[in-house]
């Protein structure tokens, strides 16, 4: 399905600017001089400043206005939508013609060219200029060495050449530079266009189109195929550049040698195409790592978020095993990839010398009298280290293209993929009922199954309508139908709009108070609000979530507050409504979320209120309140009347009021009897019911797994810590460790071995030249130069195994400190305690597995071998220039020193730059995560453009941090460069000033090392740079090893493989809090069960129910006291000893993608026959067996493809298969309908006879059967004892009874 072209909008939506404050640190570049903006020195500010002191945010220079996210993003998007009109245009006249026409895509390339277009010519410009001036070096060096040969009384030529040298190769310097700051910012721009635009997708893509692409599938295309796009952009020039540069050295070479030039160029024919083969071979290998990384990010996406599962059930080992084996796989992607390197650095080395052997060889053959001359062999070696670099990139870009292919064709996909059809609704409908459905038959996908059938209803203005079912009927399917989230296969859906606004507002009746905020809600965000069956809860405070972009109005908000039950968790959080909120709610309870949530439907002020289940996760008396202050006949959402949907399978089974439906059939008033105690209500606009008083009867306690935040979880998110100052060497130590001392040495010394052969090829030729002039007889020349040829072509040989051997040895132990320090990671992360999780936000933990590990497995030890290399290439360097002029070492001190002064301030700056870039990108991340599991209440809310702008922000504030790393680099290129050309500026003087007493071989040679040291010391500052800066990546991964951890999962002291046996489990004086610094969660509990006891657990919101159960496994440790368990302190054993051998079914219904089987049984322990049986008593059997694959049946990323209620009983019977003597039931059945959780109650009863049960209550007629009742109050036992007995004391859980509408007589043993 291509994309609809008016679904973008016009792109105005974007228009943000910086403005005051933010405005005044733009960047200075734009005001700057001419020789300013040439040497960067306006950016001489921030180097100075981060040399003093650790850089800040604040500190650094914003974007230029053309570079930021809010120019770039909507000029693009521009262009894309002209691409798919044209697409479209294309496709409609090819038709008739061609029957596959269809099958062509808008092209990205295309509108990224028409985007970026004359800044890339622009960019192209500077690089044709700079690779003609680095031509002009070989060729003055000519000149001097003709010089050198022929030497004038008067040298004030040879000054001149020195001069135009220096001129030459500093010219190349500026415009080289040049060009790298505008390549680079380029490609970063590009990279912001593709982000903003898969960002806007996502917030459109039908749920079809989101089951095909997975939340860590989506992250993916942000992060690695936006980076293989920028990346490609930086090195695309070299497509064109490599063979202008190619076909340069050649026609030089061609007048310095003639014909024998040919050889050479045969020698590049021959294995360019055996670089195309390796090419291809890298496609395929990166193709495979693309999937691997997409199913490892998939899949620690979902570990993570749901880490509370896997530390219950003990399955750390097993979901560690799986993200090993599939690391496994992305290792031996890399191996292979390693080995193809060790072809690549082959080339980059022999080549060159291959060339120049053939060439030499042929040029003697062609003319036994042919003399190679000092300045035919050293313009001829400088033309051929030209040679090197684009001989090196043009197959490496070549491969970047067939990797980007793969890349595109992943964002095409996407961005061509199904979005939601306007169609599926009707929103001009003008006329007599709100919302209206006329055999209207619904599926989640075009070709996909009915779920909802022939629906024929009629909803009025003002009107509450309750659509009640068991699970699966087909309840919260009706909802996203309103929203228009489910495609439409027949019928009609009719919204109604209201004319009082320009933008489609579907008005039912006013509020008597309205909301101060709503006018702007309606003119700009639409007029539906959706509170969905898991609440949605932001990563910001408290405040931001329930205002959700609107404006503050204060008298309103306090209402809002006060109508939601609000207020008293506002007295308990640390900062009042300011308190930041973890991603997904971490650090408030179910109850929280749900009221929050609902707050923030309440303060829109909107016209249709969709509220799927409201009040499944609130206790009595706030439920009363709720229904009271918020949807009752005096609550801020009045109504004018009821009506019930009876849903059944899918379709409409009954509809009436509330009365008419009471008189039907018995089976049908059991339902509605059961709906009136539990109000299990999907409610449409200013919700209310005639026969309220029945409704209140409601027996739902809060489904509250948290301590009240007085007592335990007063926390905000942790933001990312920046490290300041320097790397420590440990960390380097680290990573050598893990590299292998024994590969580190062997790599050493290869690399040493390589650069003395390179070193004495120079040598001998330089000695070959020199001796070359003094024969004169013929016949013994010719022998003597096929010995010389012959050890030339030797040192070449030994040069080239040096260089196979160091490849070889760098990919082995590259890949062993890759697998260690993954595997470290993976275990530090498995071992951190829960509260951990709460606290740090998923995308921090997500970004050190993704970014942080592709530095470590690909540029880090890359970084490490360049510097070796280059500290060796300097060091010969210096050595043969100082033995041929020794007046070059006294030069070259000073200019060292510079260089090391430059390094420092550099270093400092940098390292702090990337630390804040490296910071920066986690939020990314987060946000769009954040999104995506959120995206149903965005578009119902109609928030997209307000959360587009959010994106925006945080993709600027990377670009910030990257713009700044950009010309702190090209300022450090420009000095250090200008520091090489006054090297080679001194060595061609000092090679004047030598006069006659110095051979013109030696000048060559000096020279044309001279040339090379520049490049070599700018890349070995460079590289001990980027060592330093990338070491970060490390430390980041090696951050959670200090972190404190779990207690060992398995000790010493082991419990008996019976143990427990009896189920008696005994809290002494038993203290627990969730932080040092915070109160007791648990104050002095003591009792104790008996074998094979029912205890119900039950007390108010925050009184530490939920607590009790984390202690019991451990998530949350012991301040005093000790819990005993059939006579083992629980303390003295592995967490998994415990864990393994108690049984919990957790309030939070968590599924893995993955087959319905994976899910009941991740260890495979279990048969068929036994899994049939669960299902059964779950009464799960008859739906499974309905699916075409059954017990195969894919479960979708987070269980999203199943209801709530469905996903609630899969837990169920997980559970029926882990029989231990001892269950916890955490508000088990909170997602299901009354008479399913009567039959599940049952099933628990009859299979858990011989088990100690406690039970936290979800309903109190869930635990009115205990044996015994725990009621708690403060993190204080206040009562235990028989229900009985509980009622004649009048206490607190008699007050729990009465609030709920239990009558006394009903409590029997």
């Amino acid at each position: 399905m291509f994309s609809s072209p008016r679904r973008w909008g016009d792109g105005s939506d974007y228009g943000r600017v910086p403005e005051g404050p933010e405005a005044q640190k733009c960047s200075p570049e734009k005001n700057a001089s001419f020789f300013s903006r040439m040497t960067y020195s306006w950016f001489s500010r921030i180097i100075v400043l981060g040399y003093k002191r650790p850089l800040e945010r604040e500190d650094l220079f914003e974007l230029n206005e053309s570079d930021s996210s809010y120019i770039v993003c909507p000029i693009f998007e521009k262009q894309w939508r002209k691409e798919v009109l044209r697409n479209q245009e294309r496709q409609e006249v090819k038709a008739p013609f061609h029957k596959e026409a269809h099958a062509r895509k808008p092209s990205l390339v295309y509108a990224l060219w028409n985007t970026f277009k004359f800044v890339l010519i622009q960019v192209a410009l500077f690089k044709v200029f700079a690779d003609i001036l680095s031509f002009s070096s070989p060729l003055i060096m000519k000149q001097m060495i003709i010089f050198c040969e022929h030497r004038p009384d008067f040298g004030w030529s040879g000054y001149g050449y020195a001069l135009a040298l220096f001129v030459v190769v500093f010219l190349q310097t500026l415009i080289l530079q040049q060009y790298q700051r505008f390549n680079i910012l380029t490609s970063a721009k590009i990279k912001t266009a593709i982000i903003g635009l898969i960002y806007k997708k996502a917030l459109l893509v039908s749920n079809v189109s989101r089951k095909r692409f997975s939340t860590g599938e989506v992250i993916n295309l942000m992060s690695a195929d936006a980076q293989q796009l920028m990346d490609l952009t930086a090195n695309l020039n070299l497509l064109w550049s490599a063979p202008f540069q190619i076909l340069m050295a050649i026609s030089l070479l061609w007048q310095e040698l003639g014909p024998a030039v040919l050889a050479g160029v045969a020698v590049l024919v021959f294995v360019i195409p055996i670089n195309a083969l390796v090419a291809t071979r890298v496609k395929k290998l990166k193709k495979s790592q693309t999937k691997n990384k997409d199913k490892q990010i998939k899949l620690l996406n979902e570990i993570l978020h749901g880490i509370k599962i896997l530390k219950l059930y003990t399955w750390e080992p097993s979901y560690k095993k799986k993200i090993i084996e599939i690391r496994e796989q992305e290792l031996e992607v890399q191996k292979s990839a390693g080995y193809l390197a060790v072809f690549s650095m082959l080339t980059l080395t022999c080549i060159p010398f291959l060339v120049s052997l053939a060439t030499f060889g042929i040029y003697f053959l062609l003319d036994e009298g042919n003399i190679l001359t000092a300045t035919k062999v050293f313009t001829s070696m400088s033309l051929f280290n030209i040679l090197r670099l684009p001989l090196f990139d043009l197959p490496m870009v070549i491969s970047a293209v067939v990797q980007t292919r793969i890349s595109l064709n992943r964002l095409e996909d996407f961005l061509n993929t199904e979005e939601l059809h306007p169609q599926n609704i009707e929103t001009n409908y003008i006329g007599d009922h709100a919302v209206g459905f006329t055999n209207a038959s619904f599926s989640w996908g075009k070709t996909g199954i009915p779920v909802l059938k022939n629906l024929n209803i009629k909803i009025p203005e003002g009107a509450l309508v309750a659509v009640v079912g068991q699970v699966g009927s087909g309840k919260s399917s009706v909802l996203s139908a309103i929203l228009g989230e489910m495609e439409k296969l027949t019928g009609v859906v009719q919204r109604k709009v209201s004319y009082e606004h320009f933008f489609e507002a579907y008005h039912i009746t006013t509020f008597n108070l309205q909301s101060p905020c709503s006018q702007y809600q309606r003119t700009h965000q639409g007029s539906v609000a959706y509170v969905a069956q898991q609440a949605w809860i932001q990563n910001c405070i408290l405040q931001e979530n329930i205002l959700f972009g609107s404006i503050m109005q204060k008298q309103f908000y306090e209402r809002v507050l006060e109508a939601c039950a609000l207020l008293p968790d506002l007295e308990q959080l640390p900062n009042g409504d300011q308190t930041e909120i973890g991603e997904r709610g971490v650090n408030i309870s179910g109850g929280q979320k749900h009221r929050v949530s609902l707050a923030r439907a309440v303060y829109s002020g909107a016209d249709i209120y969709l509220l799927d289940d409201p009040f499944a996760a609130v206790d009595v008396h706030v439920g009363k309140q709720l229904f009271e202050k918020v949807i009752g006949s005096s609550g801020i959402l009045k109504n004018k009347m009821d009506l019930i949907v009876v849903m059944e399978s899918g379709r409409v089974a009954h509809m009436g009021t509330y009365q008419e439906l009471l008189s039907k059939t018995r089976n049908l008033t059991n339902l509605l009897q059961a709906f009136s105690e539990r109000e299990k209500a999907h409610a449409l606009k200013r919700v209310s019911v005639i026969n309220s008083r029945t409704i209140l009867k409601d027996q739902i306690l809060e489904q509250n797994d948290r301590p009240s935040l007085d007592q335990g979880k007063q926390f905000s998110m942790k933001k990312e810590k920046i490290p300041i100052g320097g790397v420590k060497f440990s960390i380097i130590l680290k990573y050598l460790q893990a590299f292998g001392w024994l590969w580190v040495w062997l790599s050493v010394a290869t690399y040493l071995g390589q650069n003395l052969v390179g070193i004495g090829q120079n040598l001998w030729l330089s000695a070959w030249v020199k001796e070359a002039k003094h024969k004169n007889e013929f016949t013994e020349w010719k022998q003597i130069r096929s010995n010389k040829l012959n050890i030339y072509g030797l040192l070449g040989l030994m040069q080239g195994l040096f260089v196979c051997s160091g490849a070889y040895i760098l990919t082995r132990g590259s890949l062993a400190a890759s697998r260690t320090l993954h595997t470290q990671l993976l275990d530090n992360v498995l071992h951190l305690p829960l509260r951990f999780f709460e606290t740090n936000p998923i995308g921090q933990i997500i970004s050190r597995f993704t970014k942080d590990m592709f530095i470590i497995d690909i540029r880090f030890h890359y970084y490490l071998r360049t510097w070796v290399n280059c500290t060796l290439d300097v060091i010969g360097t210096v050595l043969v220039i100082g033995g041929a002029l020794p007046l070059f070492i006294l030069g070259v001190i000073p200019l060292v020193f510079l260089y090391f002064t430059i390094q420092r301030y550099y270093v400092a700056s940098s390292r702090q730059i990337r630390r804040l870039a490296g910071a920066s990108r986690s939020p990314i991340i987060s946000h769009f995560s954040e999104t995506l599991s959120g995206v149903s209440t965005i578009r119902a809310f109609g928030h997209e453009q307000r959360f587009i702008q959010q994106n925006k922000e945080v993709v600027n504030e990377n670009l910030v941090c990257f713009y700044n790393n950009v010309i702190s680099n090209r300022w450090l290129s420009v000095r250090l460069e200008l520091l090489g050309d006054l090297m080679v500026f001194f060595a061609a003087v000092l090679t004047v000033l030598a006069g006659k007493s110095i051979d013109s071989a030696i000048v060559g040679l000096s020279i044309s090392y001279a040339l090379n040291i520049t490049q070599s010391l700018n890349f070995w500052v460079r590289k001990a740079c980027e060592i330093e800066t990338n070491a970060v990546s490390i430390e980041r991964v090696c951050e959670y090893e200090n972190m404190d951890k779990e207690a060992p999962w398995i000790m010493s002291k082991r419990p008996p493989s019976q143990w427990p046996d009896k189920g008696i489990v005994e809290f002494i004086n038993y203290q627990a809090r969730y932080r040092d610094d915070l109160g007791l969660a648990l104050q002095d509990i003591t009792f104790q069960t008996h074998g094979e006891e029912k205890i119900g657990i039950v007390g108010r919101t925050g009184a530490g129910k939920s607590t009790l159960s984390n202690c019991l496994f451990r998530i949350v440790e012991r301040s005093g006291g000790k819990i005993i368990i059939d006579g083992i302190d629980i303390s003295t054993i592995g967490l998994h000893d415990l864990r393994g051998k108690l049984n919990i079914i957790p309030q939070d219904p968590v599924l893995f993608s993955g087959t319905l089987q994976m899910n009941l049984d991740p260890l495979d322990k279990y048969s068929d026959s036994e899994l049939w049986e669960v299902l059964e008593l779950c009464h799960l059997k008859e739906f499974v067996q309905s699916l075409p694959k059954k017990l195969l049946h894919e479960i979708t990323e987070g269980g999203e493809n199943l209801s709530v209620g469905q996903r609630q009983l899969v837990c169920l019977a997980r559970a029926l298969l882990r029989k231990t003597k001892i269950l916890i039931l955490d508000e088990a059945t909170a997602s299901i309908d009354f008479e399913t959780d009567n039959l599940v109650q049952t099933t628990i009863r009859k299979e858990f006879s011989d088990c100690t049960i406690l039970t936290i209550a979800h309903r109190l007629h869930s635990i009115i059967d205990s044996d015994r009742v725990l009621v708690l109050d403060s993190g204080r036992i206040t009562e235990f004892e028989t229900p009985q007995n509980l009622i004649c004391q009048k206490g607190l859980f008699f007050e729990m009874l009465t609030e709920a509408g239990i009558p006394e007589d009903s409590v029997t043993k």
